[in-house]
């Protein structure tokens, strides 16, 4: 549940706007750094504070792959699938990390500690293969390279 704190910040976001549904996208980063993710009855908090109907809330949190509305891991992958990315062995770099960590894409592992995603555009496209790992980018990858990763995170 969204702390008191939030709500503060939200209601601050969205008197800082001329429209309150303008504030909706730092609303939901607000949920999300609390929170990990943006379960259901924090969405219609922020849709509470800032007078919007709890569906056009939600519709515009799901149109967004920044947002999670399902826990994700403690690292989430992230492996950029572009054309650049992927006539550089993007594929290859995709099907070991499902292989390592024993999910598909779009998933999580048992133990909550990694959640593998694709997405189209990491904005590196000239030292693709890239991923990035929560905040931080790897570049030109390879499959030694991506196990040398996993290994050195905490």
């Amino acid at each position: 549940m969204v702390s008191q704190a939030g709500i503060d910040e939200i209601r601050r976001l969205a008197a800082s706007f001329p429209r309150r549904e303008s504030a909706l996208l730092p609303a939901l980063w607000v949920i999300q750094r609390e929170e990990g993710y943006l379960p259901e009855e924090s969405l219609r908090v922020v849709a509470r504070e800032l007078s919007m109907e709890p569906s056009d809330v939600t519709s515009r949190a799901s149109f967004y792959t920044m947002f999670a509305l399902r826990p994700r891991g403690q690292y989430v992958i992230q492996v950029c699938q572009s054309i650049s990315c992927a006539l550089v062995g993007a594929q290859q770099v995709i099907d070991h990390l499902r292989g390592r960590l024993g999910i598909e894409v779009g998933e999580t592992t048992h133990d909550e500690r990694f959640t593998l995603l694709t997405v189209e555009c990491l904005a590196s496209c000239g030292s693709g293969p890239v991923m990035q790992i929560n905040e931080d980018y790897f570049e030109h990858l390879t499959v030694e390279r991506v196990d040398e990763i996993l290994d050195g995170l905490p």
